[in-house]
């Protein structure tokens, strides 16, 4: 392809995503919008708080956000200051928060070899602190779930290990201890299942689920994260082995094989996952938490540029479904 052509066709991708995905949200089949709370990651759009809010609302018909980060400060180091202004952003847009999205476990685990897929420097904001920190950083994701009127906050499984089982045992049970500390407070823990950590893939998840036994623990579904993985078949293959009323959040994005072989991320509308079909698998197993747009990928140009493109697939596969 040309550069004209790319140029092209990214401004016309551009248009057409803005077109749709300004349509009322409205427009949707009823029993989706009954089953699903339809988020956005607020950062995906933009660092000022404000306008991703007045985007998610104004343009996607959202009512409902995750937030991560904002003004460059991720969302458990925010200032009281920076809290309260939140709070008015949210009322003025009538947005309402799915989860607080903590960096909470994205550490290395004590003792074991140190992982080859740390952070890189993606934290979200987010700096990346030791094992001893993170009860620290449980206690303040707690808190702000209670500021902002919700009762999840999001984690992870520890930077991947080549061979994790010498600290399996362990690690789980921190995971479980975590997740009684958040739910003598109300709060529930969410593990998402992230490439670069130890619970990466579906076949993991529903091992480490079925592993820990506790209702304060549940999974963030991730299907697109499997993928960067390896897990091709991640839907409808190890989704099957998931155990269906532990999941309680779901992230949304796609990936796709590039030229040169390797996995990279794609808009929702395009990649190994079929989102109408998980959309409706999420339904047909009585799933009725948030589904959230986290685009991660950045081809439309900016951030938000590739989230309206993003949001325009979502939104598809939702009606589709």
């Amino acid at each position: 392809m040309t550069t004209l052509s790319r140029r092209s066709f990214i401004a016309g991708a551009a248009l057409t995503a803005t077109a749709c995905a300004t349509r009322p949200l409205s427009s949707m089949a009823s029993s989706i919008q009954s089953s699903f709370k339809v988020a956005v990651i607020n950062d995906e759009i933009s660092a000022d708080f404000d306008h991703a809010c007045y985007v998610a609302t104004h343009d996607f018909g959202m009512e409902w956000i995750e937030l991560r980060s904002m003004w460059n400060t991720n969302v458990i180091e925010l200032t009281d200051a920076q809290v309260d202004e939140s709070k008015k952003i949210l009322a003025k847009y009538k947005l309402q928060v799915t989860d607080i999205a903590s960096p909470l476990f994205k550490t290395d685990w004590p003792g074991a070899p140190k992982s080859p897929y740390g952070s890189k420097g993606d934290m979200h904001n987010a700096a990346e602190v030791t094992f001893k920190q993170q009860d620290e950083i449980l206690e303040k994701s707690i808190a702000r779930a209670k500021q902002f009127g919700t009762g999840k906050v999001r984690c992870f499984d520890f930077w991947r290990l080549e061979d994790v089982a010498p600290y399996r045992a362990a690690i789980d049970e921190k995971l479980r201890t975590a997740a009684e500390t958040a739910g003598k407070q109300g709060v529930l823990l969410v593990l998402e299942n992230e490439f670069a950590c130890n619970t990466a893939t579906g076949r993991e998840a529903a091992r480490t689920m079925n592993a820990i036994q506790t209702p304060h623990l549940a999974l963030n579904w991730d299907p697109g994260n499997a993928v960067m993985r390896g897990e091709l078949d991640a839907f409808p293959v190890a989704w099957e082995s998931i155990p269906k009323n532990r999941i309680h959040h779901c992230h949304c994005k796609n990936a796709v094989k590039g030229a040169d072989g390797k996995i990279e991320w794609s808009p929702v509308d395009k990649g190994f996952i079929d989102w109408a079909s998980q959309f409706k698998a999420l339904k047909q197993s009585g799933f009725h938490d948030a589904v959230s747009l986290e685009t991660h990928w950045h081809g439309g140009g900016t951030p938000e540029a590739s989230t309206r493109i993003s949001w325009a697939g979502m939104k598809k596969a939702l009606e589709t479904a």
